[in-house]
């Protein structure tokens, strides 16, 4: 038995460098089949796979992915962007399936990439099951940068409605620190007025005023989705109106906001809050939503957007009928 092959969890960190580079090398460079590596360093399978992960782990092996040319945004891109007066649209193919976040998440890491990050600034995230699935993709590496929720928390059980949990999986995913808000979304009176007064919770709201990015969804008119937040009620006449929501900030068809009641005690950040953001990018897809986007758009709620291309279609045929 080779040493390579005893004790795998212990020996995995103490592989000769030699012994990676020689496995690395025949599989990504010679097209050599693990089996056929084994038999040339007389080590099991096992230990061969074991090698390949620990060379790109300790850099030895570098995976480049790079994006075709024919999967660039294109004129398409930029007549959403003209249309919706939007900074900039970023295209991924037309998403299908029930998980949004593969198919977005290219997209999204373009656009946090385009961003500028460093260590030490600040993005907020908005709840919702687009940007939940999105937080769990690969979009990118930003040490040092401060993820907190713009959104305090809601009383439906899903992960999506909870943005501290969102908040978490996406620090986590691109190496950021993450900054908890412990409020709920829409605070009886009496802790509504408390909170603005809690330290911790200050410190979050504090950090709306200087985040450099938001990574937000778009929400659907409320009274037409299959599930509501229990926060809006549905019998509000002003909800008739609604058109969509971001940030949990509802509006009408002119993206101006619309009310109803407890909605002066959300504990959310608010459009100006939102529109003093250098970017933000909202995430929706789906012909449900090109209404909810166009007047998010114009009531200047985001001034990025990721979508796919169906739905950019849509959004231009909907922006020249209005």
């Amino acid at each position: 038995m080779n040493a390579a092959d005893v004790a795998p969890d212990a020996q995995q960190a103490r592989f000769p460098h030699e012994l990676m580079y020689a496995a690395a090398q025949q599989y990504y460079l010679e097209d050599a089949t693990q089996g056929d590596i084994a038999k040339r360093l007389g080590v099991s399978r096992a230990t061969v796979s074991r090698l390949l992960t620990e060379a790109r782990r300790q850099g030895i092996v570098e995976i480049r992915v790079h994006r075709p040319d024919t999967m660039a945004d294109g004129p398409l891109a930029d007549e959403v962007a003209h249309a919706l007066d939007l900074r900039r649209v970023h295209l991924v193919p037309k998403v299908s399936g029930p998980a949004l976040g593969p198919w977005l998440a290219p997209g999204v890491a373009r656009a946090l990439a385009g961003v500028g990050l460093e260590s030490g600034d600040v993005v907020l995230v908005a709840s919702g099951t687009t940007v939940y699935e999105c937080a769990r993709e690969g979009l990118g590496q930003f040490p040092g940068v401060t993820i907190a929720p713009a959104v305090g928390g809601q009383e439906e059980p899903q992960p999506w409605f909870q943005t501290n949990e969102t908040t978490r999986i996406l620090a986590e995913r691109v190496g950021g620190v993450p900054a908890y808000l412990y409020a709920p979304a829409l605070p009886g009176p009496e802790l509504f007025y408390s909170l603005q007064h809690e330290p911790s919770v200050r410190r979050v709201m504090d950090l709306w005023a200087r985040a450099k990015c938001a990574l937000v969804g778009v929400g659907s008119a409320p009274l037409m989705r299959q599930m509501v937040p229990s926060l809006m009620p549905r019998d509000a006449e002003s909800l008739r109106r609604a058109v969509g929501d971001v940030c949990m900030r509802v509006y009408d068809r002119d993206g101006a906001p619309v009310t109803y009641p407890g909605s002066e005690r959300l504990v959310a950040a608010k459009p100006e809050e939102l529109r003093r953001i250098p970017s933000v990018i909202a995430v929706a897809v789906g012909a449900e939503k090109v209404l909810s986007i166009v007047a998010g758009a114009k009531g200047g709620y985001f001034n990025e957007l990721v979508t796919d291309t169906p739905t950019a279609e849509g959004l231009v045929a909907a922006a020249h009928q209005l």
